[in-house]
């Protein structure tokens, strides 16, 4: 990979040059009709999906699967280690917050899922009884229960990091809530949150790899989350060790293999996710570089990524390539936003979202319990770009 900081150097002494004035207006003049290409290439591309719309009907549908898993404690992977026989209890009784949801981040982030909405359409038909599955679940008597949990000595590596993610981003949605029980719900949960970021600070400096597979324990999605709460909480300290640890990772990274994925149990992109963290801790120019040597092909104007196609919504491990779809769909929104050059990656990412979006409604419990969340996730990428 080239050096960055030479790189950066050669950009100012280029454009410190002098140009002849009929060759800049030449270029211009290029520019301009490449640029009225590309519009209408994208605008050409977009006409070929029908765009999401979540509107109050469509958020009253996507209401009902965290509402109705909140609470549903079995099916339940609990994924934990037994230190003794009093380890064995049920769910509801090991994690009385975050039991149902069939895992622990499921049930955390299908709280995060039912904030969001509300955040949204404050004017919810069940408005009032989400409220109040929040304000039951996230007790501070129930957060003490799991905080217990974590602090024993065989729970410290529990749902690292994509558990410690959620939690975080569910810690986000509260803290950037402006509903009168929000500072409640905070203070309730602070205990747990301020666990977890312990858990990152006491983790991140350890690792000496980073984990680069389309799960859960992908390094990069999770650091993702994990910064972004630490902006939104003004937490100086953690978004300063994720962006370290972050150029300490990848900043070395090159020719990322975009074409080897999807693998077949995937719901992140091992690429985009790194291309998404990445985004956020480097600055423009230093970013720029070094997507040119990550992943050259996204700048190209004709860049397509076929969607992760599912042959049984039943199998859970197959069904998490609806998720890629979803998760592809956000970083792709997320990168258009930012950079004006990325336009032409709207019509992709609206294609992955598109395409399993419809999957949500009467989905099977497989798929059903976890991508709401992601849907919503990459919806807001969408709307906020």
């Amino acid at each position: 990979m080239k050096k960055i900081a030479i790189a950066l150097s050669l950009i100012a002494m280029v454009a410190c040059k002098n140009k002849n004035n009929e060759e800049t207006t030449l270029q211009d003049q290029q520019q301009s009709e490449k640029d009225s290409s590309i519009v209408e290439d994208i605008s050409s591309k977009m006409t070929e999906v029908e765009p999401v719309v979540l509107s109050l009907e469509q958020a009253e549908k996507l209401v009902k699967m965290p509402m109705a898993c909140l609470e549903q404690e079995f099916p339940n992977k609990l994924g934990q280690t037994l230190a003794s026989e009093n380890d064995l209890q049920k769910p509801s009784e090991l994690h009385p917050a975050f039991y149902g949801c069939f895992d622990w981040h499921s049930s955390v982030h299908a709280h995060w899922s039912l904030i969001s909405l509300l955040k949204q359409f404050p004017n919810l038909a069940k408005a009032e009884e989400i409220k109040q599955l929040l304000q039951d679940h996230l007790s501070k008597e129930n957060i003490a229960q799991e905080l217990a949990y974590f602090n024993k000595e065989q729970n410290k590596t529990y749902e690292r990091t994509y558990g410690w993610a959620w939690l975080l981003k569910l810690a986000q949605e509260i803290h950037t809530w402006e509903d009168p029980m929000a500072k409640e719900l905070e203070v309730n949960l602070a205990p747990l949150t301020k666990k977890i970021v312990s858990n990152y600070q006491a983790f991140l400096p350890k690792l000496n790899y980073p984990i680069r597979t389309g799960e859960h324990e992908n390094t990069a999605f999770g650091m993702s989350f994990a910064y972004d709460y630490a902006v939104a909480t003004e937490n100086q300290k953690l978004k300063d060790l994720i962006a370290t640890r972050a150029k300490d990772f990848y900043l070395s990274d090159d020719n990322c293999p975009i074409a080897w994925e999807p693998g077949g149990f995937d719901f992140l992109s091992p690429c985009l996710e790194e291309i998404h963290l990445m985004q956020n801790v480097l600055a423009e120019q230093t970013f720029k570089l070094w997507l040119k040597d990550f992943m050259p092909e996204i700048s190209n104007k004709d860049f397509d990524l076929e969607i992760g196609e599912v042959s049984d919504r039943k199998d859970g491990k197959l069904v998490h390539l609806d998720g890629l779809n979803f998760s592809r769909a956000a970083v792709l929104f997320s990168l258009a936003a930012k950079y004006d050059n990325f336009s032409h990656l709207k019509p992709v990412a609206e294609k992955h979202l598109s395409s399993s979006f419809s999957n949500l409604t009467d989905d099977s419990y497989e798929g059903g319990h976890w991508l709401t969340t992601f849907a919503i996730y990459a919806y807001n990428k969408r709307k906020n770009k």
